[in-house]
């Protein structure tokens, strides 16, 4: 009934010899230990069919199976969050009005799975089973993948709307300068978070495109001659800055729309992990800042974010991107106290790396002021066990699993104290444990804790669950047992205990 959270050291009361003979509980006083809070997130990928499915055209049982694989290995491993990448490039892996089904499901954009089924819907679903949030990820503005092999849809926003789409290499490009495009995008994310009970909004690094060559070699700029043309800022800022203020102010719209929809709901991003180089001192490599016009520290500094996921995808030691170094740049520019949660290259075990650089980083993230969490790029990485990545990160990283970090800045509002009874059923030697919803407050998850001879053990139940078996543990019922309540933006009840007295 409970997935399995935690194992405490120390314990809050010494267990002293109790009968057992007629077991019953009375409330108590008691206070259970902290659970640890920590993001524990990793990316599923569908462009491309690089994490799900694994090819196009599978029936909708494979879909699922595999869906429902990737979840159990997550829960397994201890993790608490999983990013769905649900629009690859103006398509849905979900039930959409506003645009064609993926080609990566059935092998034809806008052709629905048979028997038909929701992908994000069960998704969703299944993840809060096993205690895990779901956040669905978005590409805003790609329009067509260089590798799409199915025939483009009449839907498409390239057939309905092709004022709004760039050619731009080898790939179609919404614009982001195009009011009307970025209306778009915007309705296609809140129509999803309108209908689709997830717990995060997530868009990766790519919103101008990363440069594209011609056929001598030499960098294209992106064709939007006509909107700045067009734009009253034009001879009043620089065109890049002019790009730039695109990007802005679309990021600072959607989050101020996807919380007036659902204030509990989180919005993330992954950008590039180098800001611009040279930022820390001695950083070399790609100047995001430039390239894809995206000024992600101030997005960060300004609060327009509830966490921030910097693709920090080097190792520990080379000087020109090291991951101990860009973190601690991307905590100081956390001025507002987001989240900070910077994305790891989990991919390269098994090639150029060994299972211990992504422990040494995850170690070094829990060091690091600021940084509470890790996203592994990508599932796939943790689903092959590639060198025993998976195996260690159970046995040696996650092995107390976590809660989510509470974001204060959406609710600080924490639920009341839960009712609780406990039953027993003598036929089966057990208790069932009972509970309400909470009407003032809607619940997320709730939290079980039970203390059997000093030891603390922890569980999480899906917000929909209304008891749960509390059985024996070596011959003996838990000394204490504790529920807590935990809300949508995380913060949690008080804890109501109950204490075991023997009669």
């Amino acid at each position: 009934m409970f997935r399995r959270i935690a194992s405490c050291a120390s314990a809050l009361l010494a267990a002293a010899p109790l009968l057992f003979s007629a077991p019953s509980y009375a409330p108590s006083n008691q206070i259970p230990p902290p659970v640890l809070r920590e993001f524990r997130g990793a990316w599923i990928a569908t462009v491309g069919n690089i994490d799900w499915p694994s090819k196009p055209g599978l029936s909708t049982e494979q879909q699922k199976s595999e869906l429902l694989a990737i979840l159990d290995r997550a829960a397994h491993l201890r993790l608490n969050a999983l990013i769905f990448q649900v629009r690859t490039s103006c398509d849905a892996l979900y039930a959409s009005k506003l645009e064609p089904w993926s080609e990566y499901l059935t092998g034809k954009m806008g052709q629905a799975p048979e028997p038909f089924y929701d992908p994000l819907a069960f998704a969703v679903e299944e993840a809060h089973k096993r205690g895990i949030e779901l956040h669905a990820w978005f590409n805003p503005y790609r329009a067509r993948y260089h590798s799409a092999k199915s025939p483009i849809a009449a839907s498409h926003i390239s057939k309905t709307k092709p004022s709004f789409v760039r050619t731009y290499g080898k790939y179609l490009w919404l614009d982001p300068s195009d009011r009307d495009a970025q209306e778009h995008s915007l309705a296609v994310i809140l129509d999803v978070v309108k209908r689709y009970d997830v717990d995060g909004i997530h868009i990766d690094d790519y919103f101008y495109p990363y440069k594209e060559k011609d056929s001598a070699g030499r960098l294209m700029d992106f064709p939007d001659d006509a909107s700045w043309k067009r734009s009253s800022m034009a001879g009043k800022i620089s065109r890049d800055d002019w790009r730039r203020e695109n990007i802005n102010s679309f990021i600072q719209r959607l989050h101020t729309a996807i919380h007036a929809v659902k204030p509990h709901v989180k919005f993330g991003i992954s950008p590039f992990g180098i800001w611009r180089p040279g930022y820390p001192e001695k950083i070399r490599g790609l100047d995001a800042y430039d390239a894809l016009y995206a000024d992600a520290r101030k997005w960060l500094q300004n609060g327009w974010l509830d966490y921030c996921a910097p693709q920090l995808y080097w190792a520990i030691e080379p000087e020109a991107q090291s991951y101990p170094v860009l973190l601690k740049w991307w905590s100081e520019q956390n001025l507002k106290g987001r989240h900070l949660w910077p994305g790891n290259n989990s991919a390269r075990v098994g090639s150029s790396w060994k299972p211990e650089e992504i422990v040494n980083q995850i170690a070094l993230t829990r060091k690091q002021s600021g940084a509470t969490g890790n996203i592994h790029w990508n599932v796939s990485s943790l689903m092959s066990d590639a060198k025993g990545l998976a195996a260690t990160l159970a046995t040696q990283v996650y092995t107390q699993p976590s809660l989510v970090p509470a974001s204060p800045w959406l609710d600080k509002t924490a639920p009341p104290r839960p009712a609780v009874t406990l039953q027993y059923d003598a036929a089966k030697d057990r208790f069932e444990m009972l509970w309400q919803p909470i009407e003032t407050e809607p619940v997320g998850r709730w939290l079980v804790q039970t203390c059997t001879d000093g030891k603390w053990e922890s569980f999480v139940a899906a917000a929909s669950s209304k008891s749960g078996n509390i059985v024996k543990s070596g011959g003996r019922f838990p000394e204490l047992v504790s529920l807590i309540a935990v809300d949508r933006a995380g913060n949690i009840s008080p804890a109501a205990v109950l204490e075991h007295r023997s009669q």
